[in-house]
C-alpha cells in the first residue's frame, strides 16, 4: 500500500484513490501502511518533525465516509520558515491551510497518555501561525477514501512557520486569524482549541507506541478555508497575539 501511493506521488502521478486489491481493510490498518510511507519518505525528506490533522470538517468527513479528523507526520526538510519562497513547479498540485501550529517544549510520551487539553498546556512551549502546504495531487474530494489518504500521509507537504510566542489557553482558544492574498482580506475565522486537537494527536500515537517529541511542531486544524494559490502570489496569514506568517509562491 505505502509503496503503491509513494511511487505515484515521486512519479507526480493524479491521486487516485488505492486500487481494490491493496485497499486497506480498517483506519487500522491504513495506520500501519502509513508509518512504512514515512520510512520511504524519510530519506527524502528528512526526519519526522511533527504532526498534522486533517479532515476537521463534519463536510469532510462525510464525503471521505468517516466520522473524525485523520492524522499524519511532518518531515524535518519540509518546514520552512516566514518569509517563504514555495515553488509551485515543487507540487502537482499546491493548496494552503492556514493554521494555529503549537511546539512542544517537552517529550509527550505514549505511556503518559491519555492526554487531555488541560494536561498537554504544560508540555508545550509556544503557539505560531503556520501554512500547511497540502500536496493533494489533483484529488476529487468528492471520491477520495479516508484509508487511502491516511497511507498517503494525509497529503502533507510541508508547513510554513512563523515565529513562537509564548501564549495560555485563554489567549489561543478561539483566537482570531485573518488571511490576505496579495495584500487583499481574503477570509477570517476563529480557532477552535488547539490544545484538545493536540491532546487527540498525542493520543492517537500512542495508539500507535509512538511519542511525540520535545521542539516538534504540532498543526491543528485550518482557521480559513483551504485555498488555491499560484505563482507571483503573496499569502499572509495574522493571527491575533502570534503575528504573522508570510508565503511567497514562485
Amino acid at each position: 500500500m505505502a509503496r503503491h501511493m509513494w511511487d505515484a506521488r515521486r512519479t507526480r502521478q493524479k491521486y487516485t484513490n488505492l486500487p481494490d486489491s491493496l485497499k486497506p481493510t480498517s483506519i487500522h490498518e491504513a495506520y500501519a501502511a502509513q508509518e512504512e510511507y514515512w520510512r520511504l519518505a524519510e530519506p527524502v525528506y528528512g526526519p519526522i518533525a511533527g504532526v498534522k490533522v486533517a479532515t476537521t470538517t463534519k463536510v469532510m468527513q462525510q464525503l471521505m465516509g468517516i466520522s473524525h479528523p485523520c492524522a499524519g507526520a511532518i518531515f524535518s526538510k519540509t518546514i520552512h520558515h516566514s518569509p517563504a519562497r514555495i515553488s509551485k513547479g515543487d507540487f502537482i498540485n499546491l493548496r494552503a491551510e492556514s493554521e494555529i501550529a503549537l511546539k512542544l517544549a517537552t517529550d509527550m510520551p505514549a505511556d503518559q497518555a491519555p492526554w487531555t487539553a488541560e494536561n498537554v498546556v504544560r508540555c508545550v512551549a509556544g503557539a505560531l501561525a503556520a501554512y500547511e502546504l497540502i500536496e493533494d495531487r489533483g484529488a476529487v474530494y468528492t471520491e477520495t477514501q479516508a484509508t487511502s489518504m491516511i497511507v498517503e500521509n494525509c497529503w502533507n507537504g510541508g508547513v510554513v512557520v512563523g515565529p513562537v510566542r509564548a501564549v495560555s489557553p485563554s489567549e489561543l482558544i478561539g483566537v482570531k486569524g485573518r488571511q490576505t492574498l496579495n495584500g487583499k482580506t481574503a477570509a477570517e475565522g476563529k480557532a477552535e482549541d488547539p490544545y484538545a486537537t493536540l491532546a487527540w494527536l498525542a493520543n492517537l500515537l500512542a495508539e500507535r507506541k509512538r511519542d511525540l517529541k520535545a521542539g516538534m511542531i504540532a498543526i491543528t486544524g485550518s482557521v480559513i478555508p483551504t485555498f488555491s494559490i499560484s505563482p507571483g502570489e503573496r499569502a499572509v496569514f495574522t493571527v491575533s497575539g502570534l503575528g504573522e506568517v508570510v508565503m511567497d509562491v514562485v
